[in-house]
């Protein structure tokens, strides 16, 4: 029996004064005089204690938001994408709606029975974050492994601004090798400029600092004034933000039809680089997409060369008879290498008063040849073949 109920009966039963059974039960007389006019009025229903929920709330969320909240993480999910309450949050907004609070919306999915339990994760408070201050401040690049439908293996390089999170470049290939890295590095710095540094892995394609000497790329950094990082063996944590995309890029592929060519996986990375760059929006950007956030600050050089630096940089073969061709002002220039030479991949620099070939795999400066726009050959001026100059040394032939 209810305290109420025992309130009640004191006065109705056993003629308690209300004063004297709000001594004995230790309430006030209001409360006493209350409980038996709700007796008095509508019987023993009356007198059982009440909810005290409010009857309506004007912050409830409506059941129309609900619903499209339950749908986005169900079509966000189905595409492969982040469909956590941040990231619905930020497709809500988008749609001109006024997303709840992140907490509301877990507890809608929760409800919904869409979100599984998972062991309590690390605080995010005990990650110590490290971003560049400017676009083009450090460019992070890494590559991962994928399969096309009939299971062949593939790699897909990436290359990613460190400041923006922005996908500069990700390209697919039967298998990434050294020249691929620099091949893909040049197109993607003709697009969006030289970045002041490069962070990688130790994967031999990016540095032979393990091994001896410098690899291509390695040369091609230092000759351009670019710094170059690489994290510790063994700790992928300070490329953080590469291998935390390739985790993104996967998502999506899994839930694309298998590719089944490059060609096919090639037109997909193009559809997710549009995705994730221009509609995609990052929580660790204050919830800008990446394109806005790569364009919103002034972008960063490589030391020494301030603003946008004259030049063109290419990749290409001797011919069998130790020449290469070049293009310039609509006009074809003939320049000679060197038989020795023949068949070798090289890195053609062009600043506006000479023409520098490099062998790719060695770093040796094969030739150097002064412009001449009168005439079609070029002849080699460089005599004595060396490595590329380290950026402090101080070689005005040698700097574009």
């Amino acid at each position: 029996m209810s305290k109420e109920r025992v309130i009640v009966l004191s006065v109705v039963q056993q003629h308690l004064s209300k004063a004297e059974t709000a001594r004995r039960y230790q309430v006030s007389w209001r409360w006493v005089h209350t409980l038996v006019t709700r007796y008095q009025t509508c019987g023993w229903e009356a007198v059982e204690a009440r909810s005290r929920r409010p009857h309506s709330n004007s912050r409830a969320v409506a059941a129309e938001l609900r619903e499209r909240i339950i749908l986005l993480r169900c079509e966000l999910q189905a595409a492969g994408l982040d469909h956590g309450p941040v990231s619905i949050a930020a497709r809500l907004s988008q749609e001109g709606l006024r997303p709840p609070a992140f907490s509301t919306i877990r507890r809608i999915l929760t409800a919904a029975g869409l979100i599984a339990p998972e062991p309590k994760k690390r605080p995010k408070s005990s990650y110590r974050r490290f971003q560049a201050d400017q676009p083009n401040e450090c460019w992070q690049s890494d590559f991962t492994h994928w399969q096309l439908a009939d299971g062949t293996g593939v790699e897909i390089i990436n290359w990613l601004d460190d400041h923006s999170r922005y996908l500069l470049a990700s390209r697919a290939y039967r298998r990434i090798t050294g020249q691929i890295v620099i091949s893909t590095f040049l197109t993607t710095a003709e697009r969006y400029g030289l970045p002041q540094s490069t962070l990688t892995d130790n994967g031999s394609v990016y540095t032979s600092r393990f091994t001896g000497g410098r690899n291509g790329f390695e040369y091609l950094l230092a000759h351009l004034g670019i710094t170059q990082k690489n994290g510790h063996p063994g700790h992928p944590q300070t490329q953080g933000k590469i291998e935390r995309f390739h985790q993104t890029l996967k998502r999506w592929l899994t839930a694309q039809p298998p590719a089944a060519t490059i060609a096919e996986l090639q037109t997909q990375l193009d559809t997710f680089a549009d995705i994730y760059n221009q509609i995609r929006t990052h929580h660790a950007l204050q919830g800008a997409t990446p394109a806005q956030a790569y364009a919103a600050t002034i972008k960063a050089a490589p030391a020494g060369q301030p603003g946008e630096p004259h030049y063109r940089v290419r990749t290409d073969h001797i011919d069998r008879l130790g020449k290469i061709s070049l293009r310039r002002a609509g006009r074809m220039h003939h320049l000679g290498i060197g038989a020795a030479h023949a068949s070798s991949a090289v890195t053609i620099l062009i600043d506006p008063d000479t023409v520098t070939v490099i062998h790719q795999h060695t770093g040796e400066v094969l030739s150097q040849h002064l412009i001449d726009p009168d005439r079609s050959y070029w002849r080699n001026q460089h005599k004595q073949p060396g490595r590329w100059p380290h950026p402090n040394m101080n070689d005005d032939s040698t700097q574009i």
